[in-house]
């Protein structure tokens, strides 16, 4: 395999700075709104609203993105990222942040993250070429894992070392190294700025999504896996608090257990996928991720907690792998950006699933409520099968 180019890289390592960031905010973040409140819904919440922006501008992305220039677009979206975690670090430095400011900077951060897939992934596709782009999205996905291994971890230090502001901090200087790297970029996107309305060329993409089966198989599969599987990890806190009496050192450690399981498995994704087993690896990891989430919910022991973890992350691992290489195969070429961002609002049903979670968590238990979010997912899968199957 020849070796992939230095722009890859460095879009792999802004697409690191930028995961590691959101997962060490979230577990940071996490931890404090539980402490003030002791309301499973509201964490549920804050950690929602950094995908909201995906569903409320996800499709517009896309379309937005082809009238610019890609590389500046990217780091003035990360320069924006890094002001507010900069000013809530300052805020934080000062005094207690109100649950207010909290919501507000994982909403704004979010809609930085909202670019991921029409913005960065379409550059790296550009980058590498068709032929690579498995390849490529697993060594991507594997820097997304590996920041799950760091990201919580470092923040349960930080919050327990130096408080909040420290981990907000932080932050915003990891947020600067990834904006020199997006300015490094050579790759060039020419921006079509007469192609037509956004909101046009947005109804095209969505028509053309839906009607392709093997897109819109996959479209429903990210639904269903956003909404039912990945709202659990924002009770990780929780249970790890109320049901395995962890402090916040000892939540950063076991939330980290989810990216090591997700970084082997995309190392080995990224040795061994072959093109016959996209589809299997796709829904397959979506339907062991569910039992996964089920067997956390249950387990009784840290020890026990952690292997669940380790199964989400493997599992996690070939479903994102494949969601963004299935979708970049799968579209015409000149609707890349914009079927991509079709993903993003798939991706970005995720706060009916957060906001459902925290809900039952606060009148059944978070336990109970992941259990029972989990068992519908596998339901919602299984309803799916005469979609999923043509992929």
């Amino acid at each position: 395999m020849n070796a992939l180019p230095a722009d890859f890289w460095r879009l792999w390592f802004v697409g690191m700075v930028v995961s590691t960031v959101r997962w060490l905010e979230t577990v940071a973040v996490g931890i404090v709104v539980y402490q003030q409140t002791g309301s499973a819904f509201l964490v549920a919440v804050i950690t929602m609203l950094r995908l909201l922006p995906m569903a409320l501008f996800g499709a517009f992305l896309g379309a937005f993105a082809e009238r610019f220039d890609r590389r500046l677009t990217l780091a003035l979206l990360i320069g924006l990222m890094a002001a507010t975690s900069a000013t809530l670090g300052v805020l934080a430095w000062h005094g207690p942040l109100a649950i207010w400011q909290l919501a507000l900077g994982a909403f704004v951060n979010g809609c930085g993250w909202a670019t991921d897939n029409p913005l960065r992934r379409m550059m790296m596709g550009e980058a590498v070429g068709r032929e690579r782009m498995a390849t490529a999205m697993a060594f991507d996905v594997g820097a997304s894992n590996a920041s799950r291994m760091v990201g919580p971890t470092v923040g349960g230090l930080l919050l327990a070392g130096i408080g909040l502001s420290g981990a907000f901090l932080l932050s915003g200087l990891l947020y600067a190294t990834a904006i020199a790297a997006t300015l490094a970029v050579r790759t060039k996107l020419a921006p079509s700025p007469g192609a037509g309305a956004v909101l046009g060329r947005t109804w095209e993409a969505i028509v053309i999504a839906f009607s392709d089966r093997r897109l819109a198989a996959t479209m429903v599969v990210t639904v269903i896996y956003n909404v039912f599987a990945w709202p659990f990890t924002s009770m990780i806190p929780v249970i790890a608090r109320d049901r395995l009496g962890l402090g916040p050192q000892g939540v950063g450690i076991l939330t980290s257990f989810d990216g090591i399981g997700a970084f082997v498995g995309a190392i080995l994704l990224a040795l061994w996928l072959t093109p016959g087993w996209h589809a299997r690896a796709y829904t397959g990891g979506v339907a062991v991720y569910l039992l996964g989430v089920i067997a956390f919910a249950w387990a009784p022991t840290p020890v026990l907690a952690a292997a669940s973890l380790l199964v989400t992350g493997l599992s996690g691992a070939a479903f994102a792998t494949l969601q963004a290489t299935i979708v970049y195969l799968a579209a015409p070429h000149e609707m890349r950006s914009r079927m991509l961002g079709v993903l993003s609002v798939c991706i970005g049903t995720g706060p009916i699933g957060f906001v459902l979670l925290g809900w039952l968590a606060d009148r059944i238990g978070a336990a109970e409520a992941m259990a029972l979010t989990g068992g519908l997912g596998l339901l919602a899968l299984a309803a799916a099968w005469p979609m999923w199957r043509r992929i």
